[in-house]
């Protein structure tokens, strides 16, 4: 069985909310949360540290919404390019009301083959970021009384995939910060939850995945295809809206997987 989704029609979920967005250059769900932020009436600053790709991602979401968002080049494994994001998105909107973490990286070898390096760099980008990222934004947000993080971890944080265990770790460990900063920001009005993608489809995707695997996994979707990254977008916007808004510390799996 494969359902066609239908794309959403805006509902001004974000009106008048300012929004960061890191990893949002190319095709994938950090372009597709920034695309659906404007068009749920944010204000959007997008980041990403290739330069080129981010400025074709920013050109493509005026093309396509009609507003062009905000761009910060910015490498999330350098804590002091993540200040500079900062400081650029305060400076670029005023103050910032939702941070989406999306950065991340992959990847598939075996534990006995994986390099100190392969497993250290995964980590970084994947988990570290997002420990920077809140590290630098929380306290923004905790002075002005509000705010909103949403953090994209994975299916695989629960469930054990062959070749993963360094991006498995680094999901699990975004899923266990998530509830640890949850709770500490609680007491500022700050709110900090998680999604859990099990298969989005993109062309990146597709070009570090073999057709192999990508069959398998769609196949054990029960709607028998990957999601769309709109459709993972989709829970994000709702995790950074006021509908959410006794939600924290929650990680929200996004996915049509049978048990």
């Amino acid at each position: 069985m494969s359902l066609t989704p239908t794309y959403p029609t805006p509902r001004d979920l974000l009106k008048g909310k300012t929004v960061v967005v890191t990893a949002a250059a190319g095709t994938g769900i950090g372009y597709s949360a920034a695309k659906r932020a404007v068009e749920e009436g944010a204000t959007v600053l997008i980041s990403d540290f290739h330069e080129r790709r981010l400025g074709e991602a920013a050109d493509r979401i005026a093309a396509e919404t009609g507003t062009r968002p905000a761009t910060h080049v910015c490498d999330v494994t350098d804590q002091a390019q993540v200040d500079s994001l900062r400081d650029a998105a305060i400076a670029a909107l005023g103050h910032v009301d939702v941070l989406i973490n999306n950065a991340g990286l992959g990847g598939e070898v075996n534990v006995v083959d994986m390099t100190d390096e392969q497993w250290s760099r995964v980590l970084d980008v994947t988990l570290n970021s997002v420990f920077r990222m809140t590290r630098a934004f929380l306290p923004h947000m905790q002075g002005r009384k509000t705010g909103v993080m949403v953090n994209n971890a994975s299916v695989l944080g629960w469930r054990a995939q062959k070749g993963q265990a360094h991006y498995a770790a680094a999901k699990a460990g975004v899923m266990a910060f998530t509830r640890c900063a949850a709770v500490e920001a609680a007491e500022f009005g700050v709110r900090i939850n998680a999604v859990a993608p099990s298969i989005a489809m993109h062309p990146f995707l597709a070009k570090v995945t073999t057709d192999e695997l990508l069959a398998k996994l769609s196949a054990q979707e029960a709607f028998g295809r990957p999601a769309e990254v709109w459709e993972v977008a989709n829970v994000m916007i709702f995790l950074a809206s006021d509908l959410s808004s006794y939600m924290t510390g929650e990680i929200v799996s996004v996915s049509s997987q049978r048990a």
